[in-house]
């Protein structure tokens, strides 16, 4: 439950200081992704958010990160419906989706290491000109992803630890352009329609009418994000996140 007192109902008066249920945005099992490393003792990663913009937070959801061991969540686990928000902001209240993990390969976008992007900007016009794309078109999924690099929407804002001041890792993004925008687009998605003149999967364009079921069905503010940071340092893997759109 979200207790804080600065939660507020969408358009209209503060809700107040009533607790709000949260909702259940990301179930991972270890064995589902198998490039993600868990803590020591826990194989389960839960993410839930109170679905009310809070104004501290970057007028965004108040998101809560947690590590868990299977075996003890099964066996400390209520009988019944979970408690569901008396209200909520439709933009970041899931539809019920299961995950398809598509391994990919990043590159940095925005987060090219200063001068970098200026000393190979020939070789991205000879990619451009060889291949029919940007560089900074496809080095970065935009959609929610394990690892990899944030696909930002405004300028990077990393954080760092408050325990040991170094940067934190990029854990994981919940993000909005899912799946109809971005580079990965999974193959078993396209438009069947394509199958006479293959493209590269960055290019297709989904069915439709999978687009209108596929996915998380948040636009996250104006189709935002939810990048989520982590120290592996530190004692109990401390953990922050960052909201644009």
């Amino acid at each position: 439950m979200c207790t804080e007192p600065d939660h507020y109902k969408p358009l209209s008066a503060p809700v107040g200081a009533e607790p709000v249920a949260m909702v259940p945005v990301v179930q991972l099992h270890a064995r589902d992704v198998p490039g993600l490393v868990f803590p020591a003792g826990t194989d389960l990663l839960q993410i839930l958010w109170c679905p009310l913009i809070h104004e501290d937070d970057a007028s965004a959801a108040n998101p809560r990160l947690t590590w868990r061991s299977t075996a003890l969540t099964a066996a400390r686990a209520a009988v019944g419906e979970p408690p569901r928000p008396h209200t909520a902001d439709e933009e970041f209240l899931p539809r019920p989706c299961t995950v398809s993990p598509t391994p990919a390969v990043e590159y940095p976008n925005w987060d090219l290491p200063e001068g970098l992007g200026e000393l190979l900007g020939q070789r991205f016009e000879d990619l451009k000109e060889k291949q029919g794309y940007d560089y900074f078109d496809v080095a970065t999924t935009q959609q929610s992803k394990v690892g990899g690099y944030p696909g930002w929407t405004q300028p990077p804002n990393w954080p760092d630890c408050t325990g040991c001041s170094t940067r934190m890792e990029h854990l994981l993004s919940i993000t909005a352009t899912e799946p109809s925008t971005g580079r990965w687009l999974p193959l078993d998605d396209r438009d069947p329609r394509q199958d006479e003149a293959p493209v590269p999967s960055w290019q297709a364009e989904a069915d439709p009418t999978v687009l209108d079921t596929f996915g998380h069905g948040m636009d996250l503010g104006d189709l935002g994000g939810m990048y989520f940071f982590t120290c592996r340092t530190c004692p109990h893997t401390p953990y922050t996140h960052r909201f644009d759109c």
